[in-house]
């Protein structure tokens, strides 16, 4: 089945990292997978930070499904998609082009992750909030990747219309990378402390996240004062990541002192997938509060290369990792407890190894492409069948 792919938020081909592209590969890989073909119908992102945008970017977004509209319309019947595909929409990022182009071809329309906030019905996002209850209205299923987002979002669906769950997931097969065993996790510490200047006789934190205001710098910050009360010197704390608020994250860890073998953060910077999963496979713990998180990829990524975490229980992080098994939640804003529990870890490295094994298991079990993948071609060829049946007249 042909497919028109559109997020509204982050394009997969979008260039700055983070979790929403990842996943937005991840939802193309899954529906390559299961066979179908798939097309990026738009790079369009209707994301703005300003309220009183909106209109404008509308007006934009409108005159965009127009032009896809045209485009399919010139090509032959065998190169049409049948259904259109939208990933992740809420009030900021509202999508505006699937619901007009669907209609206007006939496709059947697919949503996978929204949100729908019904306190933002009066506020200065009123247009982007109706434009997303606009859009569930249309769908003909839903894939909900949160569990928390179910309760506002069937309310909204129209009768006949599919909500099927569709837990956040990954390729263990890509982004393990073949990890596993002690000498292999050796020589990627090696390598690491001869590239990073780092200490090999200590242990590891891991910290992975963007550099941008907001939710991340407040991580950011809680993750610095949680450390300072982490008793020990036998710990080194990675980071991974950058951004336009790398000046005020490095301020926030200056407590730390110098980087290198002789201080206790070390700055590695934006890295690539391959890169990356090595840094998962040479530390010891992944570390991150994660204030209001949608649910962290990295915190899968992290279970697939046999990293403990402990992380903050926020939003929809209880979505990815099972607290005490593949790792430990505590409350965000409680520096106190996530150091304990972080110490904890260090202390007992038979824990961290069983923890490690457990969610690597875990996604290769029950968060893999290809569990994913059935999952959504159930709600591709639902959507199909369903504009079919209502083109012909079917009840």
């Amino acid at each position: 089945m042909r497919i028109a792919f559109y997020a509204p938020l982050k394009a997969p081909t979008h260039p700055a990292p983070s979790g929403d592209r990842r996943m937005a590969r991840q939802l193309v890989s899954a529906l390559r997978f299961a066979g179908h073909t798939v097309d990026v119908a738009s790079t369009f992102r209707s994301f703005d930070g300003n309220p009183a945008r909106q209109d404008a970017v509308r007006d934009i977004a409108e005159a965009e499904a127009d032009r896809i509209v045209r485009d399919y319309r010139a090509r032959s019947e065998s190169r049409r998609p049948e259904v259109w595909f939208t990933y992740h929409l809420y009030y900021k990022a509202p999508d505006w082009i699937g619901p007009r182009a669907s209609r206007a071809l006939g496709l059947g329309y697919v949503i996978a992750e929204a949100s729908y906030a019904p306190k933002r019905a009066n506020g200065p996002w009123a247009s982007g909030h109706e434009a997303v209850a606009n859009a569930l209205g249309a769908a003909d299923s839903v894939l909900a990747l949160a569990e928390r987002d179910i309760p506002c979002i069937r309310p909204l669906l129209r009768a006949g219309a599919e909500l099927l769950r569709l837990p956040p997931f990954l390729d263990p097969a890509a982004d393990a990378d073949g990890v596993s065993g002690d000498a292999d996790r050796d020589s990627r510490r090696a390598a690491l402390v001869e590239r990073h200047a780092l200490d090999g006789a200590k242990s590891w934190l891991l910290a992975v996240a963007m550099m941008r205001q907001g939710d991340k710098l407040q991580s950011y910050r809680l993750l610095s004062r949680a450390l300072a009360m982490l008793p020990g010197d036998d710990w080194q704390l990675v980071i991974v990541g950058d951004g336009a608020a790398r000046a005020d994250v490095r301020a926030e860890f200056s407590c730390f002192g110098s980087t290198g073998r002789g201080g206790r953060v070390a700055w590695l910077g934006e890295l690539a997938a391959p890169g990356l999963r090595h840094v998962y496979a040479a530390c010891d713990v992944l570390v991150w509060p994660g204030v209001n998180e949608a649910y962290g990829m990295t915190f899968l990524e992290a279970q697939a290369a046999g990293l403990p975490t402990v992380a903050g229980d926020a939003g929809g992080v209880r979505e990815v990792i099972r607290g005490g098994e593949t790792g430990i939640l505590v409350d965000e804003n409680d520096c106190d407890t996530l150091a304990k529990a972080v110490r904890g870890l260090l202390d007992d490295p038979v824990r961290r190894r069983d923890m490690g094994r457990r969610g690597r298991k875990f996604v290769r079990d029950e968060r893999s492409l290809i569990t994913a993948s059935g999952i959504i071609d159930r709600a591709v060829v639902r959507a199909a069948e369903t504009r079919h049946d209502a083109a012909h007249g079917a009840s």
